[in-house]
């Protein structure tokens, strides 16, 4: 069977790597047929907006896109194109897992968590103004609709997957409304569908202590959008960073899957950037089309890749000498 997927290459080394990706793809036998489409800072001058609707119907009628960084500027400059896609696709659970890979050299050992992250609301709702000149304010929303639906998300996913437990990262004991909504969804749809899993809560201060202290005592995550954010790149970088764990985005009708890592313009064009982040997100996306034989065969590869120890196997940034397409190549022999 060919799936037709949209393609966003995006931004920096956004276009590097989304083509090694694709001949990851194709090598483990993989039919899709890539719609490119545009996002992100490379899309304004085009069309005058960094999530134009041409992408946004395009993905809506092919309801799967794989996607490269792209690039926000920071406290000026347009607006993200990961949130624009996001709430104007209804993509409102983010799902980011890590694991220790072996051959990553880290701190720690035996991480395999999942953060599911509410994706629309929150602070990144993108609601500021300037109340007087000089005082500024952003809002923070919750809604009892986005609050119910990322929770019987967050449980489905764990029963699905056969998970232990389920631990809701909060504030409620400061944000007693926002927070204290979230968490009694959680509470209440845990109850409903999902007893027989284990529930916890932990205050999103402490819930970071004891991640850094013991990560292995944690399995499924389940947060509101800003905690999310800040918590799944910690739980990347005990595994290696960002450059070696998957994300994607789920919706009721769509799912785009993605790079988790930035557009690294500083880098852009010299074709050294690590290409795993989006061939793992890849790997989802393959298992989501429920093309299973293609993604174990890609993950038995980068398993292997990193495993061996073998430096023209791995890419500068996690200590060895490949470039993009020397890792890609590596990746389809091992394949082969």
């Amino acid at each position: 069977m060919t799936h037709d997927v949209c393609l966003i290459a995006g931004d920096g080394i956004g276009p590097e790597i989304t083509h090694a990706a694709q001949r990851v793809l194709a090598a483990a036998g993989a039919k899709i047929n890539w719609i490119p489409l545009h996002a992100g800072a490379e899309a304004i001058e085009r069309y005058g907006s960094v999530a134009p609707n041409e992408t946004l119907d395009a993905v809506r009628r092919h309801k799967v896109a794989l996607k490269g960084p792209t690039t926000t500027p920071i406290g000026t400059g347009h607006t993200s194109a990961n949130v624009q896609l996001r709430q104007k696709l209804h993509l409102y659970a983010a799902v980011r897992p890590v694991r220790s890979i072996a051959g990553i050299k880290t701190r720690y050992d035996n991480v395999e968590i999942v953060v599911i992250r509410e994706n629309t609301e929150g602070l990144y709702s993108g609601i500021e103004n300037e109340i007087v000149p000089g005082v500024m304010q952003t809002l923070k929303i919750a809604t009892r609709t986005g609050c119910e639906r990322i929770a019987r998300f967050g449980f489905h996913y764990a029963q699905e997957r056969k998970r232990r437990k389920v631990t809701v990262f909060h504030k409620a004991n400061i944000m007693k409304k926002t927070d204290g909504l979230f968490l009694e969804c959680c509470r209440r749809i845990h109850a409903e569908i999902a007893a027989e899993i284990e529930y916890e809560e932990l205050i999103i201060d402490n819930a970071c202590m004891q991640l850094v202290r013991d990560p292995s005592r944690f399995d499924v995550l389940l947060m509101e959008n800003f905690y999310g954010d800040i918590v799944s790149d910690l739980c990347a970088g005990m595994v290696g960073g960002l450059g070696v764990a998957p994300g994607a985005n789920f919706g009721d009708e769509c799912a785009v899957f993605e790079a988790v890592h930035g557009s690294a313009p500083d880098i852009a064009g010299r074709g050294i950037a690590n290409p795993l982040s989006i061939i793992m997100s890849g790997v989802m996306m393959l298992n989501h089309l429920g093309e299973h034989a293609c993604a174990e065969r890609i993950k038995a590869a980068y398993d292997g890749a990193l495993s061996g120890g073998r430096p023209e196997e791995r890419t500068l940034d996690i200590g060895g000498t490949a470039t993009t397409e020397q890792f890609a190549d590596a990746l389809i022999r091992r394949m082969e």
